[in-house]
């Protein structure tokens, strides 16, 4: 391996930090570095999304919606991609939908996530709007959930004041033995 000083060039220093994590009980990990965190900056200074976060935080589920030509949007949009119109509506989303496909994450979990292998994720079409989101879904494990299954969604925190959603299993009762 050459010196990169041998050649002319210099290496940049990098600083890695995202600061303080903190959880209600303080056993949230520390946060990943900025490019690894999967969850953005949600404050107003940092994104035109802010409202999106800011609904979850009082436990409402939101998202855009064009009231040029109808067009519901997930993500959460700046401008319409259809037809670019930026007067887009924040409007409420339906807080239950039902499972439309699954997988589960067994193993070679994102960084931050080890700890929480075995878990579920999976498409889930809303109620009443023609939305299918992508998202994790607690509350069950993989072997027990099934396409068809009803979910919540549900905003949680992620630590550090910051929030975003996942689904979570409505309770499926066990079935009754046989000769019952």
């Amino acid at each position: 391996m050459t010196d990169p000083r041998a050649s002319g060039t210099r290496a940049l220093p990098v600083e890695v930090s995202a600061g303080p994590r903190t959880a209600p009980d303080d056993r949230a990990p520390p946060a990943p570095p900025f490019l690894l965190d999967f969850y953005p900056l949600e404050e107003e200074k940092h994104t035109r999304l802010s409202r999106f976060f800011d609904a979850l935080r009082e436990g409402r589920f939101v998202t855009t919606r064009c009231p040029k030509d109808g067009s519901w949007h997930w993500p959460p949009r700046v401008a319409c991609p259809t037809c670019h119109a930026e007067e887009l509506v924040w409007t409420e989303l339906p807080r239950s939908g039902t499972v439309y496909a699954f997988s589960a994450l067994l193993a070679g979990a994102p960084m931050g996530m080890e700890s929480d292998v075995p878990f579920v994720v999976g498409l889930v079409d809303l109620d009443g709007v023609p939305l299918r989101l992508f998202g994790r879904i607690a509350g069950t494990t993989w072997d027990r959930l099934r396409i068809g299954d009803r979910v919540d969604v549900e905003p949680f925190e992620v630590g550090g004041g910051r929030y975003f959603y996942r689904f979570r299993a409505r309770p499926v009762p066990d079935p009754a033995p046989p000769g019952s």
